[in-house]
């Protein structure tokens, strides 16, 4: 059974002030999480978690997490202007991109970050528009299926993104010739992963490639980023991933593989949404229509618009229905949204307590992909965030949109002229 981190009392406080569907984010939770990151890695003198800013874009989500030493890895140009203005500078951001854009290139060499390069034409375009860094990464993609000691988990041959391996030897060559001096290395091989065994089983193959680059290019490897990956229990059965427990086995590959190369001082970066934040959000909403035809629906004020995993991926959250905990889950309900799409959907044949029309509705494991994956589809609005303090106050952090929001980048200009001049 899964637990909520704010009380019914707390959410009729925070629902007499704010309506929902919002999205609540415990601050206590980000906090003590990123603390426990932070330890795990420890024992690598230059760590650093560069949190994955498409998780969760806001600028007090970002504050939190930089007053813990994170830093922010960016994918759009909306994203390193948004990093910039919350005060990451420099080597304190990632730019991990593809199909990367002339403007997003020369604003992130413009801001001095580092720059994590998708593919191999990417070298030339980088040095026409600004020039090639003194410190440059470059993604790798293995091809094939990757697998762990658990079995498969993903299948990087089918991903679009990353050099290949001859690729990267020869890019790592050509980059050094054009100036770079400090190289890195960068992949992301599965999504959401279940256990322990994904960011040690990365490591080994990323460390093993470390030192063959080395050999063949000559040139000095100075981090490596393991990217994201990491994944959480959506479903109250599944496993936890023990961060301590992975921190320790990636050490163990980093003393057998690079120590022994002569390359202790390389430096181990994350780049981590999903386990950074979302089992520290939520989405908040109320039960407001039941139907009963061939099978048993509860319909709330959110929608897919505010939530569009489960639409989208079949992703499964799980739901409580606040102050019923403890009651027995004997109904059987389709939990649905308003919009006119038979997917939108929070869950499926769900067994719940038996939902009354007002009931608090609390969606868990949101707080990444969630807020930020929302859409304006049916001209529905995207919902409102406020976080949780740690001393148990709130604060609005993103105000829910109006419909003078969705209809602000329409230009009516003579538009009503013209049904004027038809009606004459």
């Amino acid at each position: 059974m899964k637990k909520t981190f704010v009380t019914l009392k707390k959410l009729k406080e925070i629902k007499e002030k704010y309506p929902t569907p919002f999205y609540l984010y415990d601050e206590k939770g980000i906090r003590e999480n990123a603390h426990r990151v932070k330890q795990a890695f420890s024992w690598n003198k230059g760590y650093k978690e560069y949190f994955a800013v498409k998780a969760t874009p806001n600028p007090f989500i970002m504050k939190i997490l930089k007053e813990e030493g994170c830093g922010v890895d960016c994918s759009s140009l909306t994203e390193l202007m948004l990093s910039d203005r919350v005060g990451f500078r420099g080597s304190d951001i990632m730019f991990s991109s593809n199909d990367t854009p002339d403007a997003d290139f020369r604003l992130a060499a413009k801001l001095g970050v580092i720059i994590n390069l998708d593919d191999f034409t990417h070298i030339d375009i980088l040095n026409r528009l600004a020039g090639i860094p003194k410190t440059i990464c470059c993604r790798y993609n293995p091809g094939g299926i990757f697998t762990a000691s658990n079995g498969i988990m993903d299948n990087p041959g089918d991903a679009k993104y990353g050099f290949t391996y001859p690729q990267l030897a020869e890019g790592f060559k050509k980059l050094k010739k054009l100036g770079a001096e400090n190289f890195g290395m960068h992949a992301f091989l599965a999504s959401n992963t279940e256990g322990d065994s994904y960011y040690p089983a990365l490591a080994r193959v990323l460390f093993k490639t470390a030192v063959k680059l080395k050999h063949e290019t000559g040139v000095h490897i100075s981090f490596i980023n393991l990217s994201g990956g990491v994944g959480v229990p959506y479903k109250p059965e599944q496993h936890k991933t023990d961060i301590l427990k992975v921190g320790s086995e990636v050490e163990k590959a980093y003393n057998e593989i690079l120590v022994p190369e002569g390359m202790g001082e390389v430096a181990i970066f994350t780049e981590m949404g999903r386990f950074m934040l979302a089992p520290y959000g939520c989405l908040v909403a109320t039960a407001i229509r039941e139907k009963h035809i061939y099978k048993e629906y509860i319909g709330l004020d959110a929608c897919s618009a505010n939530l569009m995993r489960p639409a989208m991926y079949g992703a499964y959250h799980h739901i409580t229905v606040m102050g019923k905990e403890n009651l027995p889950c004997d109904h059987k309900y389709d939990v649905t949204g308003g919009l006119c799409e038979n997917n939108d959907k929070f869950a499926v044949d769900r067994m719940l307590p038996k939902i009354d029309m007002g009931d608090t509705i609390v969606i868990h494991d949101t707080g990444a992909h969630g807020h930020s994956m929302g859409h304006n589809y049916n001209g529905k609005l995207r919902s409102a965030e406020i976080l949780l303090k740690g001393d148990g106050s709130f604060q609005l952090i993103r105000r829910a949109e109006t419909p003078a929001d969705y209809f602000a980048t329409l230009d009516f200009t003579g538009l009503f002229d013209d049904l004027k001049n038809e009606k004459k």
